[in-house]
Order: structure tokens, then sequence, then C-alpha cells
């Protein structure tokens, strides 16, 4: 993970024009990957993770005068930020469900069926049902580690643990997340 220094992040908050360039350019991709794993690439009512970071990437640039060192990680305040975006996304989305189209397009659309995104969709619904199932913190460590790529250590930083404490919780809460498949499995068997 490619985070921006402490001393970039001071003339950052200072006010230094490059510093606040290159913040936004080191943090951009880590909540790219972060609003993919929470979002997919198409989220809630049309805003793609894309949109997301960029909102991510607006507030920063909005608080980063505000910041102060207060010993926690930089990429813990970006991390709290982009948690709230991507939850203002999903209540967007549940409170808009139109789908416009502006034109009617002249060549098939190469994006994939109904069927596959209703199989897509329904994929995702069941593996969230079976995250919403694990305690917060356990989904948040899955999702940093497993779909964002962040190491333990990167993991612990965000969210004020050690890296061998996030990887046990992460064992735990892959260890549990296999109970509960196997039940739900066994459920729909019988």
């Amino acid at each position: 993970m490619d985070t921006p220094p402490p001393d970039v992040v001071r003339r950052a908050a200072a006010g230094d024009p490059g510093a606040v360039t290159e913040v936004l350019t080191r943090i951009r991709p880590i909540v790219v990957r972060y609003s993919l794993a929470r979002l997919g690439h198409v989220g809630a009512g049309g805003a793609t993770a894309e949109d997301v970071a960029q909102e991510v990437c607006l507030a920063v640039l909005r608080a980063l005068p505000r910041f102060t060192d207060q010993g926690r990680p930089f990429l813990a305040f970006v991390y709290s930020i982009a948690a709230r975006k991507v939850v203002d996304a999903c209540r967007a989305a549940s409170r808009d469900r139109a789908e416009s189209v502006a034109d009617v397009p002249d060549a098939p659309d190469p994006t994939p069926g109904p069927e596959l995104r209703a199989l897509t969709a329904d994929l995702g619904a069941r593996l969230s049902g079976l995250l919403a199932q694990l305690p917060a913190t356990h989904r948040e460590i899955l999702v940093l580690r497993l779909a964002v790529g962040m190491t333990a250590d990167e993991v612990g930083t965000v969210l004020g643990m050690t890296g061998g404490a996030v990887r046990l919780a992460q064992h735990r809460a892959l260890t549990r997340l296999r109970a509960i498949a196997s039940d739900t499995l066994a459920r729909v068997i019988t």
C-alpha cells in the first residue's frame, strides 16, 4: 500500500498544493479498491465505486486543513471518511430506484444480460447475508484484507489493532463464515 508519508500529510494539511496532490494521488487507489469491495463495480443506485472514491477524495480534500496528527495513521482518517461515503451511497440507492436510459442504442449491449446480472446479484446478496452474520470488526477485516488487499499491519493501523491481532481475527472470521455457510447449506438441503 502506497500511503502518504506523515511529513507530506503535514504539509498538505498546512496547504502545500504539491503535497495535497501527492496525498490525493496516493490515497485514491486505496479508496477505489475499498469502494469496489464494498459496492462492486456498479453499486447502489448506479453509483460506481469510482464515483464514491471521487466523493471520498473530495471529502478528504475538504477535511485536510482540519486534520491533526493524534497518533493514529492518516489512513485511518481516510478509511473513516470512505466508510461513511459508502454508507451514504447505499442509503441514496435505497431511496432512488429509477434507472433512466438516454437514447435507444444502435448496437447490442456488450454488458452481461439480465440472467447473468440476476445470478451475480443473487450471489452478492447471499455473500452479503453471510457476512452480515459476522461481527462488524470481522466483516471489515475480511473486506480490507481479502477484497481491498491490505496487509495485516495496514488493516491493524486502520482499525487500531496489531498485525497479529488482525491475522487472528481474520482466521476466526473465516472459520465462523465457513460454519455459517455450512449450516445454511445443510438447512437448504434438508
